[in-house]
């Protein structure tokens, strides 16, 4: 960093403890990251892509930190019941019965919707094994742990989590008296006991089954995960992130299996969980109850550009909240953070404008600085920053201070609009700051950000037309002119923005 600025240390909140914790990595100048992928068994809401938008900022944290990054993502298409305390049918078996397709097709059919979310939401491209791919590692697994730690029931191989040290601490799921939070049920030896392998029931066949040492059926949910972080990252890894209902019964299962696999001893050494920090985001809470798949038209990312908003408005307003703070979706909200991304990339566009004129003068310091030149902030720290520095360290100290967004925003929204500084330190600094946000400010255009909703009667090209006719009525004082043609694009969902500071001049609504 520079002198007029202290570089901070990384430090992540880990769920296990409980504390907030200086990064150390595993293997020094590396970090290797696990997130809970999507079950590809429908569209994703918007409340699931929080959770991806806090990873790829996560991941872009370390990278900025100076961390060569390996993060996977899996594709959950085979073993999650329809509910996540290991009851129900299999989600993937019951959409493919409910669409008349193979169990393969809707997997196959929504992981790609799910990318395109991501690509979308401009985040960075990850390794997504799918759990299909590692079924024979799986049953390996399995054989590994079964005789200290595994029971067989008609329905198949159960984990016994009393052979293993501190179950559940990680969902604080046992009371100081030790007895669990659920009623021991009927079957199996312990409540919270759950599957390692599903037999598929005698008389059935299943769309996706393999055989195995305890017969013919399909992994449980909560193993693939274990064996894809140990297979791609090695045990321990350094972070493994996922939302906060993962918190409460599929990663303390998860962990209960890399326990009994590592051979490892209880909790109080968080690498003997097979993660070193154990990271979670909080809710998208929507109170009109559309967030839930099962309310028919829910809320995905798709629905939010039918309605005319750009996909990184809801990236922004996801940043504008603190990971682990419970995040309330509203329009509204949605609205404003259009705007103020808006406003980013009209500050942005007067850079490049400014940038292209030194360059065109041909001046010595107008060297390249746009986001596709790769900055980073580590690369630009070393620079003479003068009046950009107190905020180069207030983002510094806000990324390295549990991913803190929202002041981490406001430290750029401070470089944009800060006046007599040196255009091009000023964009390379919003640049590297933005490489770690991920808006990309420097590849948008505020054509880009005016997405016209499907139930617009009306095309770009016919509005652009209307407000040129308007305006040679203005010029000649023919208001009456000029106000038929506004009344006329209001009709039709048009609002003509005479006077905004942004210079947005139109919108749909």
């Amino acid at each position: 960093m520079t002198d007029d600025t202290t570089s901070h240390d990384l430090c992540l909140f880990n769920s296990l403890t409980r504390e907030l914790e200086t990064f150390t990595p595993v293997h020094p100048g590396e970090a290797r990251v696990y997130s809970c992928g999507p079950t590809v068994y429908n569209y994703q809401h918007v409340g699931n892509m929080r959770a991806y938008v806090f990873a790829d900022t996560l991941g872009r944290a370390l990278q900025y930190k100076g961390y060569k990054l390996t993060h996977v993502v899996n594709i959950t298409d085979v073993g999650h019941l329809t509910s996540d305390a290991d009851e129900g049918e299999d989600k993937m078996e019951k959409m493919a019965a409910l669409q008349g397709k193979s169990a393969w097709d809707i997997a196959a059919f929504y992981q790609a919707d799910f990318e395109q979310d991501l690509r979308r939401l401009n985040i960075e491209p990850k390794q997504h094994p799918r759990a299909t791919e590692y079924v024979d590692k799986m049953i390996e697994w399995g054989k590994s742990i079964a005789d200290k730690h595994c029971y067989e029931l008609d329905s198949g191989l159960y984990f016994d989590v009393s052979t293993i040290e501190d179950y559940g601490r990680l969902a604080r799921a046992v009371t100081e008296d030790g007895e669990g939070r659920i009623d021991t049920v009927e079957g199996k030896r312990n409540a919270a006991d759950f599957a390692i392998w599903r037999k598929t029931p005698e008389g059935e066949t299943r769309q996706m089954e393999w055989d195995s040492p305890w017969g013919k059926g399909a992994p449980g949910w909560h193993l693939e995960c274990s064996v894809m972080g140990e297979e791609l990252l090695g045990f321990p890894f350094d972070i493994h992130t996922g939302g906060i209902d993962h918190r409460e019964i599929h990663h303390p299962n998860e962990i209960a299996q890399n326990q009994a696999y590592c051979c490892a001893g209880g909790l109080s050494e968080a690498r003997n969980s097979g993660a070193n920090i154990w990271m979670h985001n909080n809710f998208l809470v929507e109170r009109s109850g559309k967030m839930s798949k099962s309310s028919g038209e829910f809320l995905r990312l798709q629905l939010l550009v039918d309605k005319g908003f750009h996909p990184l408005a809801y990236r922004l307003m996801c940043l504008q909240a603190h990971y682990r703070s419970e995040l309330e979706f509203s329009w509204e909200g949605l609205e404003a953070a259009l705007t103020r991304l808006k406003r980013m990339v009209m500050a942005v566009q007067t850079l490049k404008a400014r940038h292209a004129e030194l360059v065109s003068a041909s001046i010595a310091d107008a060297a390249p600085w746009m986001a596709d030149e790769g900055w980073t902030l580590k690369q630009v720290q070393g620079d003479g920053w003068g009046k950009l520095g107190p905020s180069l360290e207030k983002f510094d100290g806000a990324i390295s201070d549990d991913l803190n967004t929202p002041v981490a925003l406001t430290a750029l929204d401070d470089v944009l609009g800060m006046k007599k500084v040196d255009p091009v330190k000023k964009g390379k600094l919003a640049a590297a700051m933005d490489e770690v946000l991920g808006l990309n400010l420097f590849g948008l255009t505020r054509v880009d950000l005016r997405i016209r909703p499907v139930s617009a009667e009306i095309t770009e090209a016919e509005i652009e037309d209307a407000l040129d006719r308007r305006k040679a009525a203005r010029a000649q004082k023919d208001f009456a002119t000029s106000d038929a043609i506004r009344d006329e694009l209001a009709a039709k969902g048009v609002e003509v923005m005479d006077g905004d500071p942004l210079g947005w001049e139109w919108k749909l609504s």
